[in-house]
């Protein structure tokens, strides 16, 4: 299986789409696709929606661009993470590393039920 990769830009940040796996043949150029517009210093959304499986590599793979994401003070939001892909990244604790669609959506939510409860 091989792996895309699409960006999409806007004036908020980047968006990242993959499509396919991410293992030891792709994870390679997922990173070189990834390092350059994490050190671009603006927010980036990785879309995993069309990831059907990641492995280890992949893993090690999201782990290096988190930490640089950190080092350059980037958020990186990962979206459509499926339950497949969510429960490998869970079990080996690389999701807490991560803030993911579901939970910007559920606290901008919870921020606008404040804003009208008041």
């Amino acid at each position: 299986m091989t792996l895309n990769v699409k960006e999409r830009r806007n004036k908020t940040g980047t968006v990242l789409v993959a499509t396919g796996e991410i293992n030891s043949e792709t994870s390679g150029s997922l990173l070189q696709a990834l390092l350059p517009l994490v050190r671009e210093g603006k927010p980036l959304k990785i879309d995993l929606t069309a990831v059907t499986y990641v492995s280890s590599a992949g893993l090690r793979t999201l782990l290096v661009v988190y930490r640089e994401a950190q080092h350059a003070g980037v958020a990186v939001t990962l979206y459509g993470v499926s339950e497949e892909v969510r429960f490998v990244m869970s079990a080996t604790g690389f999701l807490d590393f991560f803030e993911t669609g579901e939970a910007v959506a559920a606290a901008a939510k919870a921020k606008a039920k404040a804003k009208a409860a008041r």
